[in-house]
C-alpha cells in the first residue's frame, strides 16, 4: 500500500519507516516535490494533524497521514502542548525550546509530562485519528545525543535514560510516536487483510 505521510522532518520519517516495516511504501513530501511548509495554526494537536492532512489530500487525492506532537508539561497548564515546536519563536529551534522549558521549571518540584502524539489519517476520503502517549519527567540538565526535539530532558516513566540516550529501537518500544503509529500500523493491516 502507497500512503503520503505529510512531513519534510526527516527524523520522523525515519522513525516512522522503522515503525511501520515493508508492508507499505512510504512516500514523504520531498517524493512529491511538496516543500511548502503547511500552516499548524489549530489549537488542538488534533486539529493540526487534521489540517495538514486535508491539505495534502486536498492537493494530491491519494491517501495521507499526519501528525502533532506535544510536550505537556503538569506545572505548566499543559504547555507548550500544540505550541512544543514553536515554544521560543517561529523558527523552531529544538536548542532554544529545551532552554525556555528548563528556564521555567528551575525551581519546580513537580516536572511530570507527557508526550502526546496524534496522527489523522484519511483514506479513501474518510478520516481516522489515532492517538499515543508516554508519561515521564523532565530532567534538570540534558543528557543525550540521539532523537530530537525535547528527546534529552524527556524521561519515560520506568526508565533511567532519557528519549535521547536510547537507541531508535529501544525508543521505538514505548515512546508515543511509536504507540499512536502502531494503532495506525494495526488499522492499515486489518485493512490488507480484509482485502484479501
Amino acid at each position: 500500500m502507497e500512503i503520503i505521510f505529510a512531513s519534510n522532518n526527516l527524523n520522523k520519517i525515519r522513525e516512522i519507516n522503522n515503525i511501520l516495516g515493508s508492508s507499505f511504501t512510504l512516500l514523504s513530501l520531498q517524493d512529491l516535490n511538496l516543500t511548502e511548509d503547511i500552516p499548524e495554526n489549530e489549537k488542538t494537536l488534533e486539529g493540526n494533524a487534521l489540517y495538514k492532512a486535508r491539505y495534502i489530500f486536498k492537493a494530491t487525492g491519494k491517501n495521507v497521514f499526519s501528525d502533532d506532537t506535544g510536550l505537556e508539561v503538569e506545572a505548566l497548564n499543559g504547555r507548550p502542548g500544540v505550541h512544543s515546536a514553536r515554544f521560543a519563536g517561529e523558527n523552531k529551534n529544538s536548542e532554544a525550546n529545551i532552554e525556555k522549558l528548563l528556564s521555567l521549571l528551575e525551581n519546580e518540584a513537580n516536572r511530570n509530562a507527557r508526550f502526546r502524539t496524534v496522527i489523522a489519517l484519511i483514506l479513501e476520503g474518510k478520516e481516522y485519528v489515532f492517538e499515543g502517549t508516554v508519561m515521564g519527567k523532565i530532567i534538570k540538565y540534558r543528557r543525550g545525543k540521539q532523537g530530537f526535539g525535547y528527546d534529552p530532558v524527556f524521561m519515560p516513566d520506568g526508565k533511567s535514560v532519557t528519549f535521547a540516550e536510547m537507541d531508535l529501537k529501544e525508543k521505538n518500544l514505548i515512546s508515543h510516536r511509536a504507540r499512536a503509529f502502531e494503532k495506525l500500523r494495526h488499522f492499515l493491516l486489518g485493512l490488507q487483510k480484509a482485502d484479501n
